[in-house]
């Protein structure tokens, strides 16, 4: 058993919005060590070389959350930080019909009029509502949530209660996107069922969700959270999603962090109801005066600390935490690229689609969902197909490829049988289900890597597999999340702070709760006056 010096913090787990934090504490000058369970840093943003040449983004593939404050900042790009944008997605439907939708609005609303004119009409007004309710989620997501409604919390309250009053109208259909199902939502909007399937898919994306459950219209919302250079921006990271956190974890190190791997945690050292360190599974123990934690609630909360350390009302709400997961990755390596039989090159003008979503209709969204509801993986899963080696060949061989898809439904427990029985019968029926709007992607495919709910929950730490570390439903947003009365980043268990996806503003690789918890506790340390460690 080693016993280490001194640490002014000490970050569990070097998923991104643990090395945000970590960068941003050390950056202030905090002696900052930061601990990592696996072999490499980045949890759950990696690039993982699964075959030999083939760098895959295992879990998170594309950056379309992450703040382009913290890229700009932190100077990620003088870690090597590189986003390749991308700007259309294309939808095929049954019918052999498709929709395509551009970054260029203008190029949008020609493909929906191609479908209902009115619709193409009424196009720009939806999407600068959404940029409108964007840009004030946005100011939102910065906020540190009350934890009590005290003078200040009410103030900051009335403050944005203004805001949300001169969006003037808009406030009205801000609280029906919080509360609406996305098919409730979009029917007020559009006509054409084609396209209220394609933004549809959007309301059920990494959560237990379908399009006609209550609260799905704000999921598409949190979709729409990222940015780049100012702006909403989707892209690739060159390198893949690993890509970041290397530059996160190589700014973190610039300003004196510690990054140490293979360092599991055992448990948080509490003495007299205060944090004062970390044991690790091999015995070693490290103290600091803060310690902050990337784990998911329920990790940190019962597995880390304790119920032994938290009171009856605290331990029932963190059991309460909902973090049931239908979401899953399969990523495959191919010799040659998928050919969906709609994609027309010449009439959409490039050679081959970005981002592609597999749920050509409402019901079929609905369907999948109502197959997770009674514990049966999706007979036919909604899926995101993407290659990102048209943008960044280095990640394959010469001449290969590789597929990352993202989908659901798969629920984390199954009914009568399990993911050892179902696992390969399941990742079949993805492709199957490609082959539907791609007929050679059998014969394509080199190898495949199979990740369901309980290995993304094993190999990376998401709690049953959620994404977001918990589901995104009004109860668990804001100020209750993780739950009420320390939903700003701190913990009944003084000097423990959380900085993870189970915090404001949720999940992605979104970088704020990383942020947000390190502003917390350098406010704290400044208000107790607390010398750093030497």
């Amino acid at each position: 058993m080693v016993t280490s010096g001194a640490y002014d913090a000490i970050v569990i787990g070097a998923g991104h919005n643990g090395l945000v934090s970590a960068a941003y504490l050390a950056r202030a000058g905090l002696r900052t060590l930061v601990l990592e369970r696996r072999g490499i840093v980045g949890g759950a943003c990696v690039t993982e070389e699964v075959w030999p040449g083939f760098h895959v983004s295992t879990t998170s593939y594309v950056n379309s959350m992450f703040q382009g404050r913290i890229i700009e900042d932190l100077r990620l790009a003088e870690f090597g930080f590189e986003l390749i944008p991308t700007d259309n997605l294309f939808v095929p439907f049954e019918d052999g019909r498709y929709m395509v939708l551009w970054d260029d609005e203008r190029k949008t609303c020609a493909e929906i009029a191609r479908f209902s004119r009115k619709d193409a009409e009424r196009y720009p007004d939806y999407s600068r509502f959404l940029h409108q309710t964007a840009a004030f989620v946005r100011e939102l997501i910065w906020k540190t949530p009350p934890a009590s409604l005290g003078p200040r919390s009410a103030r900051d309250m009335l403050e944005l209660g203004w805001k949300l009053r001169r969006m003037g109208g808009g406030a009205f259909r801000f609280i029906d996107l919080m509360t609406e199902s996305i098919v409730e939502f979009l029917d007020k909007w559009f006509e054409s069922d084609q396209l209220k399937a394609t933004l549809a898919y959007y309301g059920s994306i990494g959560t237990f969700k379908g399009p006609m459950t209550p609260g799905s219209a704000y999921v598409l919302l949190h979709h729409l959270m990222g940015e780049h250079k100012g702006a909403g921006g989707w892209g690739f990271v060159r390198g893949g999603m690993g890509g970041l956190t290397q530059a996160l974890a190589s700014c973190a190190r610039s300003h004196g962090a510690t990054i140490l791997t293979d360092a599991e945690i055992a448990r948080v050292v509490v003495r007299g109801g205060r944090a004062v360190g970390v044991e690790l599974v091999n015995g070693d123990t490290y103290s600091a005066k803060v310690v902050v934690s990337n784990a998911d609630p329920r990790t940190t909360y019962l597995r880390l600390v304790g119920a032994e350390h938290l009171d009856a009302e605290t331990v029932a709400e963190v059991e309460s935490y909902k973090t049931f997961s239908t979401a899953f990755k399969i990523n495959f390596a191919l010799d040659r690229l998928p050919d969906y039989t709609a994609f027309d090159r010449e009439a959409i003008g490039v050679p081959y689609p970005t981002y592609v979503h597999l749920g050509p209709t409402i019901e079929y969204l609905e369907r999948a969902y109502d197959d997770a509801k009674y514990g049966r993986p999706s007979a036919r899963p909604f899926l995101s197909p993407v290659v990102p080696t048209l943008a960044d060949p280095a990640l394959a061989p010469e001449g290969k490829h590789i597929l990352n898809v993202f989908g659901g439904h798969a629920p984390y427990e199954l009914a009568g049988t399990t993911w050892e029985e179902e696992r390969e019968k399941f990742a079949d029926r993805v492709v199957d289900t490609i082959a539907e709007f791609a007929p050679g992607i059998r014969d394509a495919i080199i190898d495949r890597q199979i990740l369901m709910p309980p290995d993304l929950e094993r190999i990376y730490g998401l709690p049953q597999g959620h994404i977001f570390h918990g589901e995104l439903s009004i109860d668990q947003l804001f100020f209750l999340r993780p739950i009420p009365g320390y939903g700003d980043y701190r913990t009944p268990v003084r000097g423990l702070y959380l900085c993870g996806s189970g915090t404001h503003p949720g999940g992605g690789v979104y970088g704020v709760p990383g942020h947000n918890a390190a502003r917390e506790v350098l406010r704290d340390m400044r208000g107790r006056g607390l010398r750093r460690a030497s």
